[in-house]
């Protein structure tokens, strides 16, 4: 990811809903070595910031509710979410939780793109999001995986103003030209069943061991370490509740 901070239209945070909040802090803790710190306020639903040093680096919640999957979420800044949320609907995504204030710290929005993938809106208050990109533990890239390829680039380009860097394998998006993520199709090497969604991938420094690390603490893989082309070594795993990330070789980009 060429981005090193929130910027408007470009990832600002990632979190995680599972159905064991505690389970789930053990694991990512012992695996990105997260220090884990949960809102203590009753209406907060213990919400959890993990952090690496100083800097907040993504959040665990347990769900909201019984339907939701157990899944991470992706988070993209926007100026004005009500204004945000307008502009989702006018390219034609949905909104399912209108803009909301979140105590001080910003205002919020979940959204469907017209593929069927999930993603929030973040209008930043006292929290602006992510503190560090990147860096080992931390958010790297993100990846949307979707089976309507064509109108979701419209789409996306419509509500953010992406750039877009298409080749025959994959795509990549863009803030003025500085990539951020990517897509992929989901064809029929991916089983009917597995719907769109964001991806993220936090930065490692060694995917392998990371990979089998999350294993030995009752994870899986979902894609064994591999090198991409002209890229770097990523993985793609399953965290014990069942919540698909992926990882990547700190330092390089998606």
């Amino acid at each position: 990811m060429k981005l090193d901070r929130p910027v408007t239209g470009g990832p600002c945070w990632t979190e995680l809903g599972t159905s064991d909040l505690e389970g789930a802090k053990r694991f990512y803790a012992d695996l990105f070595g997260w220090r884990p710190e949960t809102d203590p306020r009753q209406e907060a639903g213990g919400y959890t910031v993990a952090h690496l040093g100083d800097a907040a680096v993504a959040a665990i919640s347990p769900r909201y509710q019984e339907s939701q999957p157990v899944a991470w979420n992706v988070s993209f800044a926007v100026a004005d979410a009500d204004a945000a949320a307008e502009a989702v609907r006018a390219a034609g995504g949905t909104i399912v939780l209108e803009p909301m204030d979140v105590f001080d710290v910003g205002r919020f929005a979940v959204a469907v793109d017209p593929g069927g993938a999930f993603f929030q809106l973040w209008q930043a208050r006292a929290f602006p999001g992510a503190g560090l990109f990147n860096a080992p533990g931390a958010l790297g890239w993100v990846e949307l995986l979707t089976r309507a390829p064509g109108p979701v680039t419209d789409f996306y380009t419509r509500v953010f103003g992406w750039t877009v860097n298409p080749s025959e394998q994959y795509t990549q998006w863009g803030i003025a030209g500085d990539d951020f993520g990517g897509m992929l199709t989901l064809d029929e090497k991916f089983p009917p069943e597995v719907p769109s969604h964001w991806l993220p991938y936090f930065a490692v420094e060694d995917v392998d061991a990371t990979a089998h690390a999350a294993v030995a603490a009752g994870g899986s893989m979902l894609m064994e370490p591999t090198t991409v082309p002209e890229g770097p070594r990523i993985a793609v795993l399953k965290d014990p509740q069942g919540a698909p990330f992926g990882v990547h070789t700190a330092g390089e980009e998606g």
